[in-house]
């Protein structure tokens, strides 16, 4: 790992929580990810399965943790299973967890062997009734790979099939979308390395240079800060590129003129950051340019205002829906008409600004919450209001980073990258 190491205190807090959750008498297992193949003997580089990280902070493959909290045995409460490790494997792979620095990095005393799950379990299970499982039940989840964890769970159903079966996913998802003190601090950091990287690129941007050399910056100045690098696949997109909300391809030359849309931030110690900025390439907008960039800025700062505790989801969009809608119709790119005849199932403003303006951020871009739930202090949501205007080549979007407070405003974990379009053009002739 890179990143500094995490206070193993962050983790016992999280298995506590998780555990006041459970049914009496239960267990609940939890899979890292799989290393997965590209082909030959190619693979993909290593990520964590994000909620044994949560619950462990271990950062390896082959991992599995058990929580038992009824167990009449100390001992058997929680355990971290790893894979055993040997000189050779030191040699060939690297650095692995051994019992004592797996202990370390997670708090958990029990630490055993891999090869040892599954007669541990066995004994854990003559004491329970119930089986917690972790499926994957995020509102964007899309998944159709069998993983780690879904292979465990046609395992364990055929082996026990006589124990009742709960899911873990909805504890985690309101466990989750709560940050703790420890996990916004290292978004903050996450957000502070962004910061280095989009002044880095105010000052390499000109026109002429292409889309892939400034996320080559950004990337250059992401891992030197300790960053594993992007937190997501990085939009870098000139000129009519902005209107393709997921442009990646990041392959086309900056024109004199154009805006620059970034979509692009770091991680850190597997926590993500979310970033939107959007820049002139010559380094000042036009007067319409400028007309449109103040329209997103005024509705992402008066959306930022009404993440408070208490907040629907929901409702919260049909706010952020009516401020849009008044500064299209500033620009002139809706008419009244437009407005009294749209569909509410499709408003007038979504011809311009057709997503979403917020979601939950944390161990995910796209992180744990019920979004039915009204929300609560320490949640952090991106706010990223934007408008887009094919027939007038560009389209701007503007987005932090932001943490609901009990008394107060928002706090804006990237209230120091610049946003006014002043500032950019002045960083940008400096």
């Amino acid at each position: 790992m890179k990143y500094q190491q995490i206070p193993s205190s962050l983790f016992i807090k999280n298995r506590k929580k998780f555990m006041a959750e459970m049914k009496p008498k239960s267990v609940a297992v939890f899979n890292s990810n799989d290393i997965y193949p590209v082909s030959a003997d190619s693979t993909l580089p290593f990520a964590q399965h994000r909620d044994i990280f949560y619950l462990s902070g271990a950062d390896q493959e082959e991992t599995k943790l058990l929580l038992c909290p009824d167990a009449p045995y100390e001992h058997l409460r929680e355990i971290l299973f790893v894979r055993e490790t040997n000189a050779h494997i030191a040699v060939w792979e690297g650095e692995k967890l051994t019992k004592e620095r797996a202990t370390e990095v997670s708090g958990i005393k029990n630490v055993m062997w891999l090869q040892d799950f599954e007669k541990t379990l066995f004994e854990v299970m003559t004491y329970c009734d119930t089986m917690y499982v972790n499926t994957n039940e995020h509102y964007r989840s899309s998944v159709e790979t069998e993983t780690r964890e879904a292979r465990f769970v046609k395992w364990w159903k055929e082996k026990y099939p006589a124990h009742q079966v709960a899911k873990s996913n909805p504890i985690l998802q309101k466990l989750r979308s709560i940050k703790e003190p420890e996990e916004i601090e290292l978004m903050q950091t996450a957000c502070d390395i962004t910061e280095k990287g989009f002044r880095r690129v105010l000052g390499f941007t000109k026109p002429g240079v292409w889309e892939y050399e400034i996320e080559a910056e950004l990337l250059h100045e992401f891992i030197r800060n300790r960053s594993k690098g992007f937190a997501y696949t990085p939009i870098i997109a000139a000129g009519n590129n902005a209107n393709v909300l997921h442009y990646i391809e990041n392959n086309q030359q900056v024109k004199d003129g154009d805006l620059i849309l970034f979509d692009v931030a770091a991680e850190y110690a597997n926590y993500s950051s979310d970033l939107s900025r959007t820049i002139p390439a010559n380094g000042k907008f036009t007067k319409r340019q400028r007309e449109v960039y103040d329209a997103v800025l005024r509705v992402k700062n008066e959306a930022t205002k009404m993440l408070i505790p208490g907040t629907l989801w929901k409702q919260y969009h049909v706010e952020v829906g009516k401020l849009m809608t008044s500064e299209l119709l500033g620009l002139g790119l809706l008419g009244k008409a437009d407005v009294q005849n749209d569909d509410p199932a499709w408003p007038a403003y979504k011809k311009y600004f057709m997503h979403g303006t917020s979601h939950h951020i944390g161990l995910d871009t796209h992180d744990y919450g019920l979004l039915h739930e009204p929300m609560q202090a320490n949640m952090v949501f991106t706010v990223e209001p934007g408008i887009y205007i094919p027939q007038e080549g560009f389209g701007i979007r503007l987005e932090d980073d932001v943490v609901v407070q009990e008394n107060g405003e928002p706090f804006n974990l990237m209230r120091n990258i610049p946003i006014e379009a002043e500032e950019i053009e002045e960083l940008m002739s400096n």
